[in-house]
C-alpha cells in the first residue's frame, strides 16, 4: 500500500510586490541579494505589513479549488533553523488553537474521475533560494544562498494522501498548474514558480518528505526513486524512519538532510506585528463573480464549440498557452479534428521530447494555418510537415519559407514514383510476394519509397500505385 500526499508551494507571479514589503517580485536573472529590504532580510525591528492582493488572489486559488475561505487573515511564526530563514522563522498561517488556514477543503478532479482532496491552502513568505555550486547538494563543497526570493508571496496548498501512484501526483500537478495559469496568478514557466513537496510512505515505514521538487515530471521521477528505495528497505528489514530528503535532480536521487520535524517543534505562535485581517464574504462573493473561465468548464465548451473528443479537449486544456493557441488557430482554420490532432500529436508530442513548454515555442497561429492548408493541398505530406515543425518552433519560420528554401513538395509525378516503387520492389521481393497478399504490407513498402524521396512522395498516391502494380493493372 502506498499513500502520496503533496505540499505544493505556488508563488503569486502576477504580484508587483512581496507579500510583507515594497520589494519588486521582478527578482529573476537580477545580481544575488539585491532585491531585498530589512523585512525581507528579516533584520530586527523590521515590521512586515501585509499585500493586500496576494490575499485577494488567494481567495481566488481556494474558489477555483473548491476550497471554503477563511473569516479572517491569521498569520503566525513558524520556527525552524536552516540557513535559507535569516530570522529563524517564517512568517505562514496553521489551522489550529488561536489561528486558521485561508481555506480548508476542496478538490482536484483527476482524469480518471479519481478525487485528490484539499487539507488546506496557507499564505506564507517564501525562504532564501539555496544555490549549490556544481548542481548537486552531494558533490557542492559549500553552499550560496541568494535572498532576492525570500519575501515572495507563496501558497501552499496541501492535499490529503489520496494518491497511490506516481502518475497521479504528476497528473495533479498539471491539473492545478493549469487552474493557476487561467487564472492569471501564476506564471509557472518561471523558475521556481511552482514547487512540491512530496509525502510518501508505503506500508511498513514512516511518511518520508522529499523536498523542493522542481516540476510535475521530476516530482513523478522522484516518488517513483522514494517508493522503491522504502520498499528494497523493508524488504532487507531495515527501518523506514520519519524524515525530510532532498531530490538531487542530477543523481536522481534523494539524499536525507534532516529528522523530520514534528508540529509541536516548529512552536506556532500568532504573529504579534500581525494582527488577524477580517474577510467579509462581499469581498470572497465579488472574488468568485469575477473568476475567469477555469480549465473544466473550457473542456466541455471546446468539446462543443468544436466538435472534438473530451480526451483532446483535456491535453489542449492542460497547458493554457497551448489551448489558447488552439482556439486563435480555430479563428481561421476550421477543420478543428485536424488542427487538434497536429497540435497533440505532433507540436506538443515533440516539445515534451525536447523538455520544452508551449510558452518558449515560436509558432504562432499563422504559422499553423500556413502548414495546416499546405498539407490540405497536397503542397507538402505528414512526414515533411514534422520534419520543418523544429524550425517553425524554435526559428518562428514560416513553414512556406522553409519549403522554398529546402525543396521540400511533395512529390506526385506517377512516372516517377512508379520507377522508384518498381526499384523498392525489386530490392525488397519478399516483402512485395507478401503484400500480394497481406494489403498491410504495403505500408512497409511505401515506407522505402518515402525514404527513397526525402519523405517527399504522397503517401496516398504512392499507396495507389504499389497496390496497382503488385495486382499488375500498371505496366
Amino acid at each position: 500500500m502506498v499513500k502520496i500526499g503533496l505540499e505544493v508551494h505556488v508563488h503569486l507571479t502576477a504580484l508587483k510586490t512581496k507579500l510583507f514589503c515594497s520589494c519588486p517580485t521582478d527578482y529573476i536573472d537580477k545580481e544575488p541579494n539585491t532585491v531585498v529590504c530589512p523585512v525581507c532580510l528579516g533584520l530586527p525591528g523590521a515590521i512586515p505589513i501585509i499585500n493586500e492582493n496576494a490575499l485577494k488572489y488567494a481567495i481566488m486559488v481556494s474558489l477555483a479549488l473548491n476550497g471554503e475561505v477563511a473569516d479572517r487573515l491569521s498569520m503566525v511564526r513558524k520556527h525552524y533553523f536552516y540557513p535559507d530563514m535569516a530570522k529563524n522563522y517564517q512568517i505562514s498561517q496553521y489551522d489550529g488553537p488561536g489561528s486558521i488556514a485561508i481555506s480548508k477543503g476542496g478538490f482536484v478532479k483527476l482524469r480518471d474521475g479519481k478525487t485528490v482532496r484539499i487539507r488546506r491552502i496557507n499564505i506564507e513568505e517564501d525562504p532564501a533560494k539555496i544555490i549549490y555550486p556544481t548542481g548537486s547538494m552531494l558533490t557542492s563543497k559549500y553552499t550560496l544562498l541568494d535572498y532576492n526570493r525570500s519575501g515572495m508571496t507563496l501558497l501552499e496548498i496541501v492535499t490529503e494522501p489520496d494518491m497511490t501512484e506516481p502518475r497521479e501526483a504528476r497528473e495533479f500537478l498539471e491539473k492545478l498548474r493549469s487552474i493557476l495559469e487561467h487564472l492569471g496568478v501564476c506564471n509557472c514557466d518561471l523558475e521556481g514558480a511552482m514547487r512540491a513537496d512530496a509525502n510518501v510512505s508505503v506500508e511498513g515505514g514512516e511518511r518520508v518528505e522529499v523536498k523542493n521538487i522542481g516540476s510535475p515530471k521530476e516530482v513523478e521521477e522522484a516518488i517513483k526513486y522514494e517508493i522503491a528505495r522504502q520498499r528494497a528497505a523493508i524488504a532487507q528489514g531495515l527501518k523506514v524512519e520519519r524524515e525530510t530528503r532532498h531530490w538531487d535532480a542530477q543523481r536522481k536521487v534523494t539524499v536525507p538532510t534532516r529528522t523530520k520535524e514534528q508540529e509541536e517543534d516548529y512552536r506556532y505562535f500568532p504573529d504579534p506585528d500581525l494582527p488577524p485581517y477580517p474577510i467579509s464574504k462581499q469581498l470572497v462573493e465579488e472574488i468568485r463573480k469575477s473568476l475567469p473561465e477555469l480549465p473544466d468548464i473550457r473542456i466541455q465548451r471546446l468539446v462543443k464549440q468544436y466538435e472534438i473528443t473530451e480526451y483532446d479537449a483535456t491535453v489542449l486544456v492542460t497547458d493554457k498557452v497551448l489551448a489558447d493557441l488552439f482556439e486563435e488557430t480555430a479563428k481561421n482554420y476550421f477543420n478543428y479534428k485536424k488542427l487538434a490532432n497536429l497540435l497533440i500529436n505532433d507540436y506538443l508530442r515533440w516539445l515534451n521530447d525536447k523538455n520544452l513548454r508551449p510558452s518558449q515555442s515560436k509558432a504562432t497561429p499563422s504559422h499553423l494555418v500556413e502548414l495546416l492548408k499546405l498539407l490540405d493541398d497536397g503542397v507538402i505530406t505528414i512526414k515533411i510537415a514534422k520534419e520543418i515543425l523544429p524550425e517553425v518552433v524554435l526559428e518562428g519560420k514560416m513553414p512556406g519559407q522553409i519549403i522554398k528554401e529546402r525543396g521540400l513538395t511533395a512529390v506526385k509525378d506517377e512516372e516517377f514514383l512508379v520507377q522508384i516503387i518498381r526499384e523498392v520492389i525489386k530490392e525488397e521481393p519478399d516483402a512485395a510476394e507478401k503484400a500480394r497478399k497481406d494489403p498491410k504490407v504495403i505500408n512497409y513498402l511505401v515506407g522505402k519509397v518515402m525514404k527513397k524521396t526525402g519523405k517527399r512522395a504522397d503517401p496516398q498516391l504512392t499507396n495507389e500505385l504499389i497496390r496497382k502494380i503488385l495486382s499488375g493493372e500498371s505496366k
